[in-house]
């Protein structure tokens, strides 16, 4: 949803096989993540179920999260998960379950690695914003489908509306990030002054307080007064 305030990419697709499949964009750690996913899996695997239908009739479902973060904590690029027995994991309860993770952050360790053997890494690279122009254009080159999907992007985003909505989400974004950047600088300012006070109360000088905390002399004396 382009008039979505917060960079969340949320896809969903049905192969010709009737697999369901969920592709989620997460920019910012939401934590849980593996909960998440699974939650958003389940809705997505049983939200057909209705009355009088058989649960053989479920489909296979796919959870694809492509996320901004390092999650896992182990693995690599992309880690794949399935439902197998724990003693002998070549043993499979079901084949409906699959839950994808792509990260974002090992694979800016190696972009530009695997390009003509990894159709995967050739899309993360033509995705992430942060690529070089010109590993976009190689990718382009090198792939027939990215350069389509080039071509669809460039032609929704001469549309002015949708442009605007793009436009004006990025602000939200920036301006979520100067927020945060400005809570956490006041945060500190708040700890020293408090540190401040606390050091007076105690009797260190007006000296002693502006070497410990780097409050100006100024500051340090107008909190003594206050004391």
């Amino acid at each position: 949803m382009l008039e979505g305030k917060s960079c969340t990419l949320d896809v969903r697709a049905v192969l010709s096989d009737g697999t369901k499949v969920n592709i989620e964009v997460q920019l910012r750690n939401k934590y849980n993540m593996d909960r998440r996913s699974l939650f958003y899996w389940s809705k997505l695997y049983s939200e057909d179920m209705k009355g009088g239908k058989d649960y053989k009739e479920l489909p296979d479902t796919i959870a694809i999260n492509i996320v901004n973060y390092d999650f896992p904590s182990a693995g690599g690029v992309h880690t794949r998960f399935r439902l197998r027995e724990v003693s002998d994991p070549s043993v499979e309860l079901t084949s409906a379950m699959e839950i994808h993770f792509i990260n974002m952050v090992r694979w800016r360790k190696q972009r530009g690695k695997d390009l003509a053997v990894n159709p995967l890494h050739r899309w993360l690279a033509w995705l992430d914003p942060k690529s070089p122009p010109e590993l976009v254009e190689e990718v382009k080159r090198m792939d027939s489908a990215i350069t389509s999907a080039n071509e669809r992007q460039t032609f929704v985003m001469r549309d002015d509306e949708v442009r605007e909505l793009y436009e004006m989400r990025q602000k939200a974004e920036w301006d979520r990030i100067s927020e945060i950047k400005f809570a956490v600088e006041e945060g500190k300012e708040r700890r020293t002054v408090k540190i401040a006070r606390n050091a007076l109360v105690e009797g260190f000088s007006v000296e002693q307080v502006h070497k410990i905390t780097g409050l100006d002399m100024k500051t340090v004396a107008s909190l003594r007064d206050g004391v």
